[in-house]
């Protein structure tokens, strides 16, 4: 799968993700074959970081 480039619509994709589908960022990372940090680093890069708690990028 190809994620958006554009951050915002990363994390919107990205936090969908995990709410419908996924019960963890490890499960959907392994799952859509992604480096975890580097999914990370680009939201970071935003201003957004994982809460586990959640399940989401905050």
């Amino acid at each position: 799968m190809v994620l958006p480039n554009d951050p915002i619509m990363l994390l919107s994709m990205i936090n969908l993700k995990l709410r419908d589908f996924y019960p963890t960022l490890d499960a959907l990372c392994e799952d859509l074959d992604e480096d975890k940090a580097a999914l990370c680093a680009r939201l970071s890069a935003v201003g957004y970081v994982y809460d586990p708690q959640r399940n989401q990028f905050v």
